[in-house]
């Protein structure tokens, strides 16, 4: 009897098959089969909606986004600013050395435009204000020696003593007598102040696109000594009568001018280097910036005194001014094509 000869495995010939399968179909070639359809109405809408995409981007994405560009935001900027003008109040003239706080011409800085003065103080006792909490007394056991009150104007003696007017009584204090208003006296400086002018220099920088640029124009024939600021025919003439621009943020001048008041004005750059330099100007808007309906924190005031000696004795008076404070604010973008090029800062000034 024959011996049976071992049938090969199937599952080796099935895996050689594949294996064959898979060598063949890798040099196969292949091309879509197109079929035209002639339909009016789905070729309309299949162009339509090629046109759209089309419209996307380069309308959306490249004309109003710009996506091609690259940006900067924030400019390095320097401001330098400079009040003229002269006023009086009812009791002498005013000139910018006296109502400009402070002197130097930055882009924060104070116009005064009322004072309450209180003359004459020499370091000696006094009564204490009545604004001063715990101030009012009745007799001496109420008045502590010794006490120091924060919001008060001295060290207390231990007296209680009349007050400046009526029949009240305070407790005496040890300091700048008499205290501020027990004797100060109000002036208005406002009268004459809309007609200040503010020259308000600024120069900016955008240092990734080598960027520069300023406010002024440049001109070498005293310009500035005859021009006004005008956004539609001298943009680059940045002097500004303060009464404009309390009137741009919307304020009754006299109003502000009594109780004080916190006034930004801004400078907005923003620039777009595929454009000329010519297209690339300032923007100036005005706006209050301290909370005018909320009393607590409303208007503007600060103290400040002027020292004198009298007969070798030293006495000052002080001043509780009220003002506008005007903030100069600068922000800005330039956007330029990524990786273009980069300005030369001499080439883009005005």
């Amino acid at each position: 009897m024959a011996t049976a000869q071992p049938k090969p495995l199937a599952g080796a010939a099935v895996a050689r098959r594949l294996a064959r399968g898979c060598w063949s179909a890798f040099w196969d070639y292949e091309t879509p089969k197109v079929i035209v359809v002639r339909n009016r109405r789905l070729g309309v809408l299949y162009r339509t909606v090629q046109l759209l995409i089309l419209l996307y981007f380069v309308w959306y994405v490249f004309i109003v986004q710009k996506s091609y560009q690259d940006s900067e935001a924030g400019p390095e900027s320097s401001v330098i600013t400079k009040v003229k003008g002269v006023t009086t109040s009812e009791h002498k003239v005013w000139d910018v050395e006296e109502y400009v706080k402070p002197p130097e011409g930055g882009s924060v800085f104070s116009i005064i435009t009322r004072i309450e003065a209180t003359p004459s103080q020499a370091l000696g006792t006094c009564p204490e204000s009545m604004r001063v909490p715990n101030a009012a007394c009745y007799s001496d056991e109420d008045c502590v020696a010794g006490e120091l009150d924060m919001l008060g104007h001295g060290l207390r003696t231990g007296r209680c003593v009349p007050y400046y007017q009526g029949t009240s009584k305070t407790c005496e204090v040890s300091g700048w007598c008499p205290v501020e208003d027990g004797a100060s006296v109000s002036q208005f400086l406002g009268k004459m102040a809309p007609n200040f002018t503010i020259l308000i220099k600024n120069s900016i920088h955008y240092p990734k696109f080598r960027f520069s640029k300023g406010n002024i124009a440049d001109r070498k024939d005293g310009y500035l000594k005859h021009c006004s600021f005008d956004e539609a025919l001298d943009p680059y003439c940045p002097i500004f009568k303060l009464g404009f621009v309390v009137e741009q943020a919307g304020e009754n001048f006299t109003e502000l001018a009594h109780k004080g008041g916190v006034i930004g004005v801004i400078i907005t750059w923003d620039c777009d280097l595929d454009l000329a330099a010519a297209a690339c100007n300032p923007k100036y808007s005005f706006r209050r910036l301290d909370p005018k309906h909320v009393p607590a924190s409303s208007g503007y005031n600060f103290r400040f005194a002027k020292y004198y000696k009298t007969n070798g004795t030293t006495t000052r008076t002080l001043i509780k001014a009220y003002g506008i404070r005007i903030d100069v604010i600068v922000h800005g973008q330039v956007s330029a094509p990524a990786g273009g090029r980069e300005v030369q800062p001499d080439s883009y000034h005005h």
